[in-house]
């Protein structure tokens, strides 16, 4: 192994990532109402319930709602100089359409706010983060009505006006490209997906660019200091074989994924997407107004990376990957995590410069990282975990983005998925851990919530220390 320095600019943005619904708890304090995550107790391996249920993990979390000075000044310990939080929109609006805002959801994050200043940590706020409230997706079907454009505008607009001195950098959907993959995590829609037509599953991703779109547009009405940027999944894809019927299901693939971004930072639908609409004899409703308000693009890109795909055009050769939430085939050459999640680095690079080179707006890595069964030890006295593997996967990432940084691409920075040990999206696991500090709680829901530093903690503090040259390859 060699020390080397990747290259990483000065102000590079290191830190960390979570989700409200996944690390808050506090589901019915402070006003909050019931979002979908409520009565998905089994994220995306069983259906909703009918009503919050309280074997829901989520509930508590890992009770960031009750320790985030704690939380926030581990985080500062690490060196972190930006955290990456979501707003839960039912604690603001506990509906979703109400007139007025919850003051007390908006005075906790003010105290949140409070913490990361005082520790000269740079807030970069999710708007939406697969948490529609619970009232919208039973009473209009989530993102299906044209209605969640106005209430999330004026959602979006208290957030500015409350915090636009506060917060620079904004993302306006989780994942926005998901919503094809898995309606309600994504986009609040409670009709099953077998019986979703993908007249209504088009026109609610439509609702959805539209107001992301106007939500950049308030932005920089209210606080044109801000940054605002969108946010996808990565997931590049490789050809099965040299085919060109291979390489053009790769492309078909790969179009599915993008256009999100090319509406983002283009301001229009691509023809590939037309082409698509017209063939599945899709007429989406899109008004005058809406085009117009898609014309205000973001500022830059931000992604999710966890794992690369193949794609075939042979039928008998497409073998789905375990846990790949927006499908894919199996890649024999690559190892995978507990969760069948494939392990690319190189992949990283790639889906930077692809990014890149066709959006040519600054890119931000907002998570990245490997859920694993941790085993809490005790070693010189220190409980701790020593989770070489998950060392060995941030470096090897991380090495990836300054290559691609020495590529040309510009990077804004990383925050590692999730810092804290949080409740996985996926699956509804506290098992299923990422953090580089540990949380004592099981899947059963028993625990102290005592948080312990992993091994992975001390060693992300030197790679911000220096600025990425402590990494190795």
């Amino acid at each position: 192994m060699t020390t080397r320095a990747p290259g990483f600019p000065d102000g590079f943005l290191w830190g960390g990532a979570t989700a409200a619904n996944q690390v808050e708890g506090g589901f019915d304090e402070g006003g909050k109402g019931p979002s979908i995550q409520d009565v998905m107790a089994r994220g995306l391996s069983g259906p909703p319930t009918i009503a919050p249920t309280p074997d829901n993990l989520k509930h508590v979390a890992s009770d960031f709602y009750h320790r985030y000075v704690e939380d926030i000044a581990l985080f500062a310990e690490m060196g972190f100089t930006v955290y990456r939080f979501s707003i839960a929109w039912s604690r603001i609006f506990p509906r979703g359409d109400e007139e007025q805002p919850n003051e007390e959801g908006l005075a906790f994050y003010d105290r949140v706010l409070d913490e990361l200043e005082k520790h000269g940590i740079e807030p970069l706020v999710t708007i939406s983060h697969y948490e529609t409230p619970l009232h919208l997706a039973q009473t209009y079907d989530g993102w299906i009505s044209r209605e969640l454009i106005g209430f999330y505008e004026r959602y979006a607009r208290v957030l500015f006006e409350r915090y636009g001195n506060r917060v620079r950098y904004w993302l306006t959907f989780n994942e926005i490209n998901s919503l094809l993959h898995a309606p309600l995590m994504s986009g609040g829609i409670l009709t099953p997906r077998e019986r979703l037509t993908d007249q209504d599953l088009y026109q609610a991703m439509h609702h959805e660019l539209v107001a992301s779109a106007a939500a950049t547009r308030i932005a920089r009405e209210v606080t044109p200091q801000a940054e605002i940027g969108c946010m996808i999944l990565a997931m590049p894809t490789y050809p099965l074989s040299p085919s060109p019927d291979d390489a053009l299901a790769v492309m078909t693939a790969d179009h599915t994924n993008l256009v999100f971004g090319d509406v983002h930072t283009r301001g229009r639908y691509p023809g590939y997407f037309l082409r698509t609409l017209r063939e599945r004899g899709i007429e989406l409703d899109i008004t005058d107004e809406d085009r117009d308000i898609l014309t205000n693009t973001v500022d830059f890109v931000s992604f999710s990376y966890y794992m690369s795909v193949c794609e075939t055009a042979d039928a008998d050769k497409r073998i789905v990957g375990a846990g790949n939430i927006m499908g894919g085939v199996h890649n024999p050459t690559l190892e995978a995590s507990e969760w069948g999640w494939q392990i690319d680095p190189v992949g990283l690079r790639i889906a930077l410069n692809q990014f890149w080179d066709r959006w040519q707006k600054p890119l931000f890595v907002v998570e990245n990282g490997i859920g694993a069964r941790d085993e809490l030890v005790e070693t010189n006295g220190v409980l701790t975990v020593e989770d070489d593997y998950r060392i060995s996967y941030l470096n090897d990432h991380l090495v990836q983005v300054g290559e691609a940084v020495a590529d040309g691409v510009e990077v804004m920075g990383y925050t590692a998925w999730g810092c804290i040990d949080i409740v996985s999206a996926s699956t509804a696991q506290m098992s299923k851990r990422y953090g580089l500090i540990y949380v004592d709680r099981n899947d059963d829901g028993t625990g102290t919530l005592d948080r312990y530093r992993k091994k992975s903690f001390g060693w992300y503090a030197d790679v911000i220390r220096t600025n990425g040259a402590s990494l190795t390859s």
